[in-house]
């Protein structure tokens, strides 16, 4: 017994008390799978910015002083503000539901037109898809809803409004029963670059460089750049996204440009896994996912793909690792074939495989991004219900925690997705049944 409570101790029994002074112990919990009641080892718990861990019995310990905690957990859907009553303190139980996200995404503009809101609506209610991937700043810099976050004002990305109330819109999701991801373009921004040429890729002769767009890009050394995406992903949180998104999350990807350090692997991948290890950081209060999209070669390349995307380093920082597996994308193909548009299925199926070989990681932990539109790079093809669907399956066979669907006009349809089914059993239990349903 420590001085401090052996002298509280010999007061009570100096007045009299009866029984001397016993602290309150910790609060001790278990988190499990509401369908099937088994323990969830490695459970999320936030409890006043403070982040830990459950072990392999799903359970974990509190300070008695905390009053509520969170609890998140990789492929279900998380848990905020559960309240730590006296009467629960001593055995209090967290059951967390399965939830394999399969969504779609929606442009600054996509989320802000109701006719293409209430379409990706309707076909998150009819078919199997549950979840939206929404612009919050968007691959030209915008964003699209009125932002406390001063600097968007400042830079001009305020001056177009698609979203008239952030607030109103997730209450109606969150009503609906949608996971929502809050996807931010990160180091693609040009405003930022155009307000701020001193934070701007600059060219060999020191000019502000410009992509086949004609936008402009930061650097991703900058700490100024950092805390402007950071601080839009905290309000993202604040809002009630389920999970942060960070795209463009990496370096051009032209030779020859100038930075604010020199332009080698180990300065790139120092800048993009830095940026994502104190995003996770900063993040921990609010008890969101954190993932990142990956180039498709990631998956592949040893080295960072000269834009800083290390698969490895990426691993460490991520809850989820999202690699962009178009097949348009794979402009070289992968080994064994050399026409990816015609392979849709083995693109994503062995790319995840690689991935996970290489990290050691468990399938929940990636959830790939699935090709929608028209080849650009091959045929031309169109890439409709049998080639959408030839790569959810992929996903599925690997047991990726889910999928998204990527088309830039936001438009999809039912081609290619199964009807709405209720989901049962653990994540673990579903992988085995989207297996074993596979045709012969």
């Amino acid at each position: 017994m420590n001085i401090f409570l052996k002298a509280i101790t010999t007061l009570g029994l100096l007045f009299g008390l009866s029984t001397p002074f016993n602290p309150p112990g910790p609060i001790n919990g278990r988190v499990v799978d509401a369908t099937t009641g088994r323990p969830i080892a490695g459970a999320i718990v936030t409890t006043n910015g403070r982040v830990d861990r459950t072990n392999g019995n799903g359970a974990f310990s509190l300070p008695p002083a905390e009053k509520t905690v969170a609890v998140r957990a990789y492929g279900y859907r998380r848990s905020d503000q559960i309240p730590v009553s006296p009467a629960t303190e001593k055995q209090l139980e967290i059951r967390l539901s399965p939830l394999t996200p399969k969504g779609l995404y929606l442009t600054v503009y996509g989320i802000g037109s109701r006719l293409l809101r209430n379409d990706a609506l309707r076909l998150i209610d009819e078919t199997e898809l549950n979840t939206l991937v929404i612009d919050i700043k968007g691959d030209r810099g915008i964003v699209p809803y009125r932002s406390s976050v001063q600097l968007a004002t400042t830079i001009g990305s305020q001056k177009v409004i698609t979203v008239r109330d952030m607030k109103d819109l997730m209450k109606t999701l969150k009503e609906k029963g949608v996971y929502t991801i809050a996807r931010i373009v990160v180091f693609k921004d040009d405003p930022l670059a155009t307000a701020r040429p001193d934070l701007a890729v600059k060219t060999p002769q020191g000019a502000v460089w410009h992509d086949r767009e004609d936008l402009a890009w930061v650097d991703p050394s900058k700490k100024e750049v950092w805390n402007y995406n950071i601080a839009l992903a905290i309000e993202a949180a604040q809002y009630g996204f389920d999970e942060i998104q960070f795209d463009y999350v990496r370096f051009p990807d032209t030779p020859g440009l100038r930075f604010s350090v020199p332009n080698t692997e180990e300065n790139r991948v120092a800048a993009i896994s830095g940026f994502l290890a104190e995003a996770r950081k900063r993040l921990a209060p609010y008890n969101v996912f954190l993932d990142a999209d990956i180039f498709g070669y990631v998956c592949w390349n040893l080295n960072d793909t000269q834009i800083g995307q290390k698969l490895e380093n990426l691993a460490m920082v991520l809850d989820y690792l999202c690699p962009m597996l178009y097949p348009s994308g794979f402009k070289y193909g992968i080994p064994g074939y050399r026409d990816p548009v015609a392979h849709p299925h083995e693109i994503v199926y062995l790319s995840l495989k690689k991935a996970a070989e290489r990290t050691q990681l468990p399938g929940v932990r990636f959830r790939p991004w699935l090709q929608a539109f028209r080849d650009y790079a091959f045929d031309k093809r169109y890439f409709g219900g049998q080639q959408i669907r030839d790569q959810i399956s992929a996903a599925g066979e690997f047991g990726s925690d889910g999928w998204m669907l990527w088309n830039p006009h936001n438009i999809y349809t039912e081609d290619g997705l199964g009807p709405k089914v209720r989901q049962a059993g653990s994540p673990a239990d579903r992988r085995k049944k989207v297996v074993d349903a596979r045709p012969l």
